[in-house]
This record gives structure tokens, C-alpha cells and sequence, in this order.
């Protein structure tokens, strides 16, 4: 006990330290993230905690439960980066400690920290506990859902007996209450993904027998409805079903269309876990075809992780929009299937393998490369103009961006921490390997995190927040024409309109105004507004045309 005690400190603090340092370092990145910190300051502003809104409009795609979150972080913290980012770094040091605790419970110590440690040093993993976006916390609950169904379907069939001390009933309630909180975050796609794993069980391992009790099936939906009704009966009771049928054809347009704007190509979703959750994921693929096992209750969760990945990857392959954290479920099962493979060499019960070495040395080369290189290209991006055809996208490499020359240092860095792996696992000395594989990522993302992104943000919108910012203090309109964007609003502070036609974008750009209106448009985009009547361009840069329209004297 008092080792566990302990490593849960370790972990804690390690956690903190590597999530939670420079999260206002860089700006909020458009769409989603500043998306929905702005539906989180808009809470604040209207003091309605009841409904999520954007623009000061009824927002229909995402329930509350993310936004709560990060209103009460701002309430903490102040309406600002840091504050909108601070629940997923939270999640992500509950997260380490919950794969830890159960690695420790289904099999060992050793394994629980492993796995930890696999899913603070892979990227991604890493990365998205830095960010502003639902998926971690939503990952989360899916996964603690179905680790308590796991607990049930062992209860109820007898099976690993020494791991399943609560009743039946607390399994399955435990389970409907951390999909009710999931469906508060995304909706039932959290449902979808626990019943098609549990489908997929029941008909390739369990070969079709059936392993509950109606009654507890029942008791599942019976505490899931009234989990997520916290909310949607809520909404549904005050203001009809609108929500509920908006945000329903929402879902569908996400599954069967490119909605959310990227379309992607078949095997998008193997590709980014391959590069994303490396090193997990090379060493995951050694536990998918290994199946010689010490424990029962080892050889019964992999199955049931093995499932999850090949849900999550296959049922987001099959969705028409295709985002990298679509697939950000499936870190569990990869984690989870590294430290399989981690704790099977430092067992000795598993040889180290040249196609791993081959893969190791591929992926490691390529990702070390890449973050090598790349500094060099971003400090002279103008030589990458004559060979770019997007007008936009040549306009933004013009950014101003000062490159102190070491950057690279970071890749170089992580392709020693690869090799020096390699090392040390040819040697014999896993754990070590372990170690420096995935504390040596964990370093690189921690770096990157505080040199390289913030450049990167430069290019990319850079130019526009900070004329959004210098004007936010302006007794002024603020409004971005001819493309998408929510910066406007965050770093805008919009207040409550005065009546429903304030911010419409027409009444903006020709109808009357009381003050100067400001507008934000892309290259090529612009000519159109600048027709009419008292919009005149102010300058360009970076790829954005910044205009003015002054309202007429009277």
C-alpha cells in the first residue's frame, strides 16, 4: 500500500509538471479551442450556465459539460488562455494516475507504471492535456465506463473473481454514470463506442453466450438517462426539443459528410496513431499478435482493449470527417497494449523483436527529422513561395518570426533519446529503455510545447489576433468577412448584443453603425467587401486584409 501511496505522489507531481507549465504560452488555436473558450466566456458574460451559446446565439453542437469546466477555471483564473486549457491538464494527471491504478489492480505495479508512462511520453497523448479541446476528458469517461462494464461482465460470469469484490449492480451503475457524463460532453457517439466494443465481445469472444442480466441492462440505461437528463431534460423541459434535433442532424452531418472540414484518405486514422502515439505505438504492435499470457484477467482486458481499437479506428474510418483526436480513444488500447509489451521484456517473457528495432529506427528517424528540419524551412520560408499555389498560405510564410537558430536541437535531441533506447533494449535493460523512450518524448513535447509552437502560431494566425487584441479596448465593432473564425469573439471580448441585429454581418458591412467597424479578411477574399460604401482597407499582412468603416455623419 504505501508503495502505491507513493508512486501516486510520483505521478501526481510528474503529471503536473509536465501539463501544466507554459499552458498560456500561445495563443488559442481557431477553431476548436478558441471555440469553445469562447462559449465559456460567453457563459460569463450572460451569467447563463443553463444553456452553451456562440456569438451570443444558442450553440447546438456541443453539450455543456466541457464549458462548465472551463467557465469555473476562468472563474478561478481569469477569462485567458491558461484558464481555458487547465481542465484537460487536470485530466491529464487523472488520467496517468487512473491507467496506473488499474495496470496495478488487473496485473502489477511495474505494469501500471508503464503504462503511466506510455501515455505521458507518447505525443499526442502528451500533447492534447496541453490543449483546450473536449476529447481528453471525453476519452476518459468512455474508458472508465468500460473498465467498470469489463468489472460487471467478470462478476457476473465468474470469471476473475480475486479482481471483482463490489456486486453486479455497482458495476453496471458505476459504468452508466460515466456514460451519462460522456454524453454531457459529445453526445452518444460515448454509447455508440461502449455498445459496439461490448457487441464485438460478445460475438468474437464470447461467441454469442450471453454474459448480463436484463435487469442490469436496464439499470445501465435506467442511470445513463438520468446522468445525461441532468442536462438534456433540462434543456428539453425549458426550451423545447430544439437543441436535441439541431445537434442530432449535427451528428449526422459529422458521419456522413466532410462537416467539419476535413475529408482525409482511407487509412488517415492508422497513419496518425502510428506517428502520434509514438513510441507506443511501435511497441504496441508486438502485444496485437502476442497471446501467451501469465494472468487470466491480463488475457481478458487485452482482448477487450485489442476490440476498442478496432472499433474506434474502424468507426471513425467510416465517418466522412476525419479529425487527428476523432481517433484519440484508441491512445487507451495502444498505451495500454506498449505496456503490454514493456512489462512481457522486463518479464522476460518476451523477446525483443528486429522488426520492432526496424520500426523504432523508421518512425523515430522520420519524427526526429522532421522536427529537425523543419525549423530550417519555417526561418526561410520564402524560398518555399514560388513552389506554394495557395495565395493565402504563401502570404502567411511572410510572417516575421524570430528564429534563434536552435530549435532543431530539439529533434536532434529525440532521435538520441530513440537510439539511446535501442541501447539500452539490446542490452537487456528495458525499464532504462522504457524510461528514456518515453520520458525523452515527453521532454521534446514539453520543448516544442514552449519553443516551436508558438512560432508556428505566428504563420498560421498570428497577424489577426494580435490586430484583434490592439483593438479589443476600442469602442468598436470587430467582424471577420469571407471565412470562419472565432478569434474575433474571444480576443475581441464581444459583449452582449443591445438587440438581435447588432452583430449581423450585413447591417455591419452596409447598414447604419454607431461606431467604426473593423473587418478581418483573407487574401483573395477581400475584394468583395471593399465595394461598399465606406470600408476601406487599412494594410495587409501575414496573409490577412485588415479593413475599416466609419459610420456616416448625420
Amino acid at each position: 500500500m504505501q508503495l502505491v501511496l507513493k508512486s501516486n505522489l510520483i505521478i501526481f507531481l510528474v503529471g503536473s509538471a509536465l501539463f501544466v507549465p507554459f499552458l498560456g504560452a500561445v495563443h488559442l488555436f481557431d477553431w476548436d479551442e478558441i471555440n469553445f473558450a469562447e462559449c465559456a466566456r460567453e457563459m460569463l458574460v450572460l451569467g447563463d450556465y443553463n444553456r452553451v451559446h456562440i456569438n451570443f446565439e444558442p450553440f447546438w453542437e456541443k453539450p455543456p459539460l466541457f464549458i462548465w469546466m472551463q467557465a469555473f477555471s476562468m472563474n478561478l483564473f481569469g477569462v485567458n488562455e491558461f484558464a481555458a486549457r487547465f481542465p484537460n491538464a487536470l485530466c491529464g494527471v487523472i488520467t496517468l494516475l487512473v491507467v496506473y491504478n488499474i495496470g496495478y489492480k488487473l496485473i502489477s505495479h511495474q505494469f501500471g507504471v508503464f503504462w503511466a508512462m506510455a501515455f505521458a511520453g507518447s505525443f499526442f497523448p502528451n500533447m492534447y492535456f496541453k490543449s483546450g479541446i473536449i476529447d481528453p476528458f471525453f476519452n476518459l469517461f468512455i474508458f472508465l465506463a468500460l473498465y467498470h462494464f469489463i468489472l460487471y461482465s467478470w462478476r457476473n460470469t465468474g470469471v476473475n473473481p480475486d479482481k471483482t469484490h463490489r456486486t453486479s449492480s455497482y458495476y453496471i451503475i458505476i459504468s452508466g454514470i460515466f456514460i451519462g457524463l460522456a454524453m454531457m460532453l459529445k453526445g452518444p457517439v460515448a454509447l455508440l463506442i461502449l455498445g459496439l466494443t461490448a457487441g464485438s465481445y460478445w460475438i468474437f469472444y464470447n461467441r454469442f453466450k450471453v454474459f448480463w442480466k436484463w435487469r442490469h441492462l436496464f439499470l445501465f440505461f435506467l442511470t445513463t438517462l438520468l446522468v445525461s437528463c441532468i442536462w438534456y431534460g433540462y434543456e428539453i423541459c425549458k426550451h423545447g426539443t430544439w437543441f436535441l434535433e439541431e445537434f442530432i442532424n449535427y451528428q449526422i452531418r459529422l458521419f456522413t459528410t466532410h462537416d467539419a472540414g476535413q475529408k482525409g484518405f482511407f487509412g488517415y486514422h492508422y497513419i496518425v496513431l502510428l506517428f502520434g502515439c509514438f513510441p507506443a505505438s511501435v511497441l504496441a504492435i508486438a502485444s496485437f499478435f502476442r497471446n501467451k499470457f501469465k494472468l487470466d484477467e491480463e488475457k481478458h482486458f487485452k482482448s477487450w482493449m485489442v476490440l476498442l481499437f478496432w472499433v474506434v479506428t474502424i468507426l471513425f474510418t467510416i465517418v466522412q470527417s476525419r479529425i487527428i483526436h476523432y481517433s484519440s480513444m484508441a491512445w487507451f488500447p495502444v498505451t495500454f497494449l506498449a505496456a503490454h509489451t514493456m512489462y512481457n521484456l522486463f518479464t522476460q517473457s518476451y523477446y525483443w523483436q528486429k522488426f520492432m528495432q526496424v520500426m523504432f529506427i523508421l518512425v523515430g528517424l522520420l519524427i526526429g527529422s522532421a522536427l529537425t528540419i523543419f525549423p530550417f524551412i519555417a526561418k526561410n520560408a520564402s524560398l518555399l513561395s514560388p513552389y506554394i499555389k495557395d495565395e493565402f498560405a504563401k502570404a502567411n510564410l511572410a510572417a516575421e518570426v524570430n528564429w534563434t537558430g536552435w530549435e532543431p536541437l530539439i529533434g536532434v535531441l529525440f532521435i538520441v533519446f530513440v537510439f539511446a533506447g535501442l541501447f539500452q533494449v539490446n542490452n537487456g535493460h528495458f525499464k532504462s529503455a522504457a524510461i528514456t523512450w518515453f520520458g525523452g518524448t515527453a521532454c521534446t513535447v514539453f520543448l516544442a510545447s514552449y519553443i516551436i509552437v508558438p512560432k508556428v502560431e505566428r504563420f498560421s494566425q498570428g497577424a489577426a489576433i494580435d490586430f484583434i487584441k490592439e483593438k479589443a479596448n476600442e469602442n468598436c465593432y470587430i467582424e471577420v468577412v469571407g471565412y470562419k473564425s472565432y478569434a474575433h469573439l474571444f480576443y475581441g471580448k464581444r459583449l452582449k448584443p443591445l438587440n438581435d441585429s447588432t452583430y449581423l454581418t450585413d447591417r455591419l458591412i452596409a447598414g447604419d453603425i454607431d461606431k467604426p467597424v473593423y473587418f478581418i479578411s483573407k487574401v483573395g477574399r477581400s475584394e468583395y467587401y471593399k465595394q461598399f460604401a465606406g470600408v476601406k482597407e487599412l494594410y495587409r499582412k501575414n496573409g490577412f486584409v485588415f479593413m475599416r468603416r466609419d459610420p456616416i455623419a448625420k
